[in-house]
């Protein structure tokens, strides 16, 4: 029994599904959605039906429902006189039972990983901002390091508490020998104002996923948004009301689908679309790393960017539209024939697309999915911090695994 086919089991179980006219209506666990499945026909409107064209959850919900079979069988006990005395119904009801699918944690690395990392992180943040270059001093008062505040500035993030309360920590910092001076929390804030501290975080972002290179040789790529605290007003004329929805700014990385580290990021206004950020992010990455492949899905279709994947000697697994046919460059119509021919082979590759998501959902979880940074500046600062931050656990946590593993062997 596959993936697919246990959670179908449990969508069944969980819920109680009935035809309409023949068309059966499965909720989606994932989302309060609903899905269209056509039995009959063996169609789903759910998109992974749409994409291998092959039973999805929501068929193997419905077939499940229609399986489970109750047998009703009457036994009657009959007296001499030929009349019915007793009658004996049995009710025999089959239910298939599904074990829960689950991946092995290398308990010992985590555990040793996630006890050292508050003490380890800092000295890791240290060496980052000694390639720090100070900028010529100017006229005036005498600024503070920039190391140091880009040190304070990161960890804060870290820390994941206010300022005013990470000043503390920052005095420790101190002690052991980070940072030369505690700065004010304010003097943090405005540095994070400045547009050139953005292009010093990216590159302490791809300096941090260096160690990795030999590990990593398979990525993905994705974004998602940050909310912010500013809104968008506006007078709606046809319900007499004013309206006003959050503002939010998009975050496109690509990350190694083993370890989940962070390779290079983009960060951009929420109506920016994906494709055309993946040029940067790959460039980014082959500097590094040997890339062997790079999944991702429909939104980074084009072949511009299948060219550029191909050029840096990395197999792209990017899936089809609908509408799409193969006709094109020698290029896309061999990809599109791949992807047409071989799908269950395709499928395999293009589904490590999921670390990605693994990734956003780890940044946001231990660091926040909103900004509070008000301005537009500060607020890309805040996440490339969030990101840095990340790769740093990451980095941690790689060195126990790792190390168990050369132990191992």
């Amino acid at each position: 029994m596959d993936t697919r086919e246990q959670r179908g089991l449990l969508i069944a179980e969980r819920h109680s599904l009935k035809p309409t006219e023949g068309i059966w209506h499965v909720p989606s666990d994932s989302s309060g959605s609903r899905y269209r499945v056509d039995p009959a026909a063996g169609r789903c409107t759910c998109p992974d039906f749409e994409l291998r064209g092959v039973k999805c959850k929501h068929i193997w919900a419905v077939e499940f429902t229609i399986r489970r079979e109750t047998t009703r069988t009457e036994e009657t006990a009959c007296s001499s006189d030929g009349e019915n005395v007793t009658v004996i119904r049995t009710v025999t009801e089959t239910v298939k039972t599904v074990a829960r699918v689950t991946y092995r944690q290398d308990w010992p690395a985590y555990n040793a990983a996630q006890t050292s990392e508050a003490r380890r992180l800092p000295e890791l943040l240290h060496g980052l901002c000694q390639g720090i270059v100070q900028p010529p001093a100017g006229k005036g008062r005498p600024r503070l390091p920039l190391a140091d505040m880009v040190f304070c500035a990161v960890f804060k993030v870290y820390s994941t508490v206010s300022g005013r309360r990470a000043t503390g920590d920052l005095v420790e910092c101190l002690a052991r020998g980070f940072i030369a001076k505690v700065p004010h929390y304010n003097s943090t804030f405005g540095y994070l104002e400045n547009p050139e501290l953005t292009p010093i975080l990216k590159a302490m972002i791809e300096e941090s996923a260096r160690p990795l290179k030999s590990v990593e040789s398979q990525f993905a790529v994705d974004a998602s948004g940050f909310s912010t605290s500013r809104f968008e007003r506006w007078y709606d004329a046809k319900y007499g009301r004013e309206r006003s929805t959050r503002q939010w700014i998009k975050a496109h990385l690509m990350c190694g689908t083993k370890t989940h580290v962070v390779t290079s990021v983009e960060i951009t206004d929420s109506e920016a679309h994906d494709s055309p950020q993946l040029p940067a992010l790959l460039k980014s990455t082959a500097e590094r790393f040997e890339m062997a492949e790079l999944s991702a899905d429909k939104a980074y279709l084009s072949k511009r960017n299948l060219k550029s994947i191909v050029a840096v000697g990395a197999t792209p697994y990017i899936p089809f539209k609908v509408n799409t046919t193969g006709k094109g460059p020698e290029l896309w119509r061999k990809l599109y024939h791949f992807y047409m021919f071989n799908r269950e082979t395709f499928l395999r590759h293009y589904h490590r697309r999921s670390n990605v998501e693994t990734v956003f959902s780890m940044i946001k979880g231990k660091f926040g999915d909103a900004v509070r940074s008000r301005t537009r500046t500060a607020q890309v600062n805040e996440i490339l911090r969030k990101v840095l931050c990340h790769n740093l656990c990451v980095l941690i946590q790689s060195i126990y695994e790792l190390a168990r593993i050369i132990h191992q062997a």
